[in-house]
């Protein structure tokens, strides 16, 4: 399925826009119905958990997912979002259709139903979610070995780095300072997949107060 934009404009906040995801995950039919669980959004796109139930309260029976102790399934789907000249547009997955984007939330991944095939295209998906939310979230001052080296603009390569951050204007931006030249750096939060904790700033002196320390010695 391709793209879909509202021409009415009737999409322009975030809660306009979990509405919809909501409409468009409520649904029923002659023997089913189907209810949004549970929605996210990431970035620019909304991952849901949606139930589909029996209308005559008869346990669901499906080729792609085991039946849940209260009869049901629940599947996960895939919203990619934008906007174009101020409409809003989406185009929509089902986790076995294999969609790229992959960092829909634990939280989110527990409430699926239990796959019958762990070769399928969903397992894969539901997987490389686990493997985004394994990324560590680095605190400022830890030093890092990553998986592989990263090849830099100039040419060279890093591996070893220290979270510390830059300021642009009141805002304060993630980067790293690179071991072997002092140098600074950003890095995508996949360059960090598999990376290492060499030490913590947890448990470090505070340079500043090391300073302080040795002068009055």
């Amino acid at each position: 399925m391709g793209w879909l934009f509202y021409t009415d404009r009737r999409v322009q906040t975030y809660a306009d826009e979990k509405a919809e995801i909501t409409r468009l995950c409520t649904f029923a039919g002659d023997t089913r119905k189907t209810e949004l669980v549970k929605a996210c959004k990431v970035g620019s796109t909304w991952y849901a958990a949606a139930s589909v139930t029996s209308i005559d309260g008869s346990p669901v029976e499906d080729t792609t997912y085991v039946t849940d102790a209260d009869g049901s399934i629940t599947f996960g789907a895939v919203f990619l979002t934008r906007y174009d000249d101020g409409c809003w547009g989406y185009k929509d997955m089902e986790e076995s259709a294999g969609p790229n984007e992959s960092r829909a939330p634990l939280g989110l991944i527990k409430l699926l139903s239990v796959l019958k095939d762990p070769e399928s295209y969903a397992h894969a998906w539901r997987q490389r979610c686990r493997d985004w939310a394994a990324i560590p979230d680095y605190k400022e001052g830890d030093k890092i070995k990553l998986a592989t080296p990263v090849t830099l603009t100039d040419g060279s390569t890093c591996q070893i780095v220290t979270a510390t951050h830059y300021r642009r204007g009141r805002q304060k931006r993630r980067c790293y300072r690179i071991a072997e030249t002092g140098g600074l750096v950003r890095l995508s939060k996949a360059s960090l997949a598999g990376s290492e904790l060499l030490s913590s700033a947890k448990g470090a002196a505070s340079p500043v107060l090391a300073e302080f320390l040795a002068g009055r010695n």
